[in-house]
């Protein structure tokens, strides 16, 4: 089995939606910049995981740095949105079988995190709901 982060990566470059279902546990915890309570479960923790790589996965995404320790795991980003410059750190800890427990996101500066809370507060309402609603929630 690959490590964890390795396999993060692997989910970063090809986008599968499979290979991030199969590295989060069932009780992964999710704690987003831009939500005041952490999201619990491995269904909310997927929502958000995949919109943000929507968000932020541009062309601009780059991972500049990264720490790995024996459960843990602090991976550095750098991205655009809007032509905002975004700095940011993962912090990924995983359980015995290589599995995340706990993704928690931090952005700076304000103007990236605002520009993030509307983006995925846009992109998660889209992805609530039903389709064939025209746009409207049912």
């Amino acid at each position: 089995m690959a490590h964890p982060i390795d396999a993060w990566h692997e989910f970063v470059e090809s986008r599968d939606p499979g290979l991030l279902d199969a590295l989060l546990a069932d009780d992964v915890v999710f704690h987003s910049p831009v939500v005041h309570t952490p999201q619990r479960g491995k269904a909310i923790t997927l929502l958000y995981l995949r919109g943000a790589m929507q968000v932020l996965g541009t062309p601009a995404f780059r991972y500049e740095r990264e720490i790995r320790a024996e459960r843990d795991a602090l991976l550095e980003f750098s991205t655009q949105i809007d032509g905002i410059a975004i700095n940011g750190v993962d912090l990924i800890r995983w359980d015995d079988a290589g599995r995340i427990v706990d993704f928690k996101v931090m952005v700076r500066p304000l103007k990236a995190v605002n520009a993030l809370h509307q983006k995925m507060g846009e992109l998660l309402a889209q992805m609530k709901q039903p389709s064939g609603s025209g746009g409207k929630a049912a």
